[in-house]
């Protein structure tokens, strides 16, 4: 096990950023870790780094304990903060190579280590240039090398795409598919797009409580899920709302639009097999016209919503 999480909390005076939270992420895997804003996920990733120290709870990183071993603990991490750091007047190679030698790679393994650092981030482009001078993807870019030049097995990523524009996104994250071969990696977002891009599981917090955990597809399955249909249907509203109680599992959840005689409704149901059939005999029964039926499944943002509201 890469990271192992145990009770891990933190107080800010009346403020309980993060509340007893427990997980685990195994090698190999490439985590999502979701919540809305103020959720407590940037406190989480600077008690799991070492940035900060928790009020109770323990990380392990790697086997090693970070309150016992901070120095060895924070040794197999790369930390890409949400606004990431650098200095702006620093050459791209320059900064990489200090960076290195910071995180104690020897100086005959620097080379090789920033080639690799520059091939895999596509960096060999601005080689020669300051930072203060590149695009924001390209400093970005820059600040994930700096993550990743002492080769650790966890990559921790906090908000890596907030202020790109759709490009430099898409370029982004499929980096981190590409890094998330050979690394362990947490990405914490409030992006739905980006997991669902890029992570094989999910972590969600709320409140600084975990709660929900697995994959994208285990996490509609534990929620209410299911589907919403929406059916133009030639009835009065009325008589609509009187026969809802007899089409079984569905749950009436509003008239979207009324055209005329014509009502578009919405309807719910936690079955995650198709049921539009059903909807079909149900207006046949009640001798009514149908127009349309649309099937919508349930995302995983509705999940995210319903255990974070």
């Amino acid at each position: 096990m890469i990271l192992k999480v145990e009770n891990l909390s933190k107080n800010f005076k009346t403020v309980k950023a993060v509340d007893g939270i427990t997980f685990e992420v195994a090698k190999g895997e490439v985590v999502g870790l979701l919540g809305p804003n103020g959720a407590g996920k940037t406190t989480a990733m600077r008690l799991v780094t070492g940035y900060l120290k928790p009020d109770s709870g323990s990380v392990t990183v790697n086997g090693i304990d970070m309150e016992e071993n901070p120095i060895e603990a924070k040794a197999q991490i790369g930390y890409l903060p949400e606004n990431a750091p650098s200095y702006h007047d620093m050459e791209v190679t320059e900064f990489l190579t200090y960076i290195a030698l910071l995180r104690g790679v020897s100086k005959e393994a620097v080379k090789t280590r920033l080639e690799e650092a520059l091939h895999l981030c596509g960096l060999k482009e601005v080689i020669g240039r300051p930072i203060g001078q590149l695009s924001r993807g390209y400093k970005q870019r820059v600040c994930l090398a700096q993550a990743l030049i002492h080769k650790p097995p966890l990559l921790i990523l906090d908000e890596p795409t907030t202020g790109l524009d759709p490009h430099q996104i898409q370029e982004i994250r499929a980096l981190i598919r590409e890094i998330g071969r050979e690394r362990t990696v947490i990405l914490s977002t409030h992006i739905m797009q980006e997991v669902q891009a890029v992570c094989g599981r999910v972590l969600i917090i709320a409140r600084g409580n975990l709660v929900g955990a697995g994959t994208p597809e285990e996490l509609m399955q534990k929620g209410q899920g299911g589907s919403r249909y929406f059916a133009k249907i030639k009835a009065p509203r009325a008589d609509i709302e009187n026969a809802i109680g007899s089409l079984s599992e569905f749950v009436l959840g509003g008239f979207r639009a009324t055209h005329g005689e014509w009502q578009t409704l919405i309807l719910k149901c936690p079955a995650a097999e198709n049921k539009s059939e059903a909807i079909f005999k149900w207006v046949v029964a009640n001798r009514w016209s149908l127009s349309e039926l649309k099937r919508e499944s349930s995302s995983l943002e509705d999940i995210f919503l319903e255990l974070t509201r």
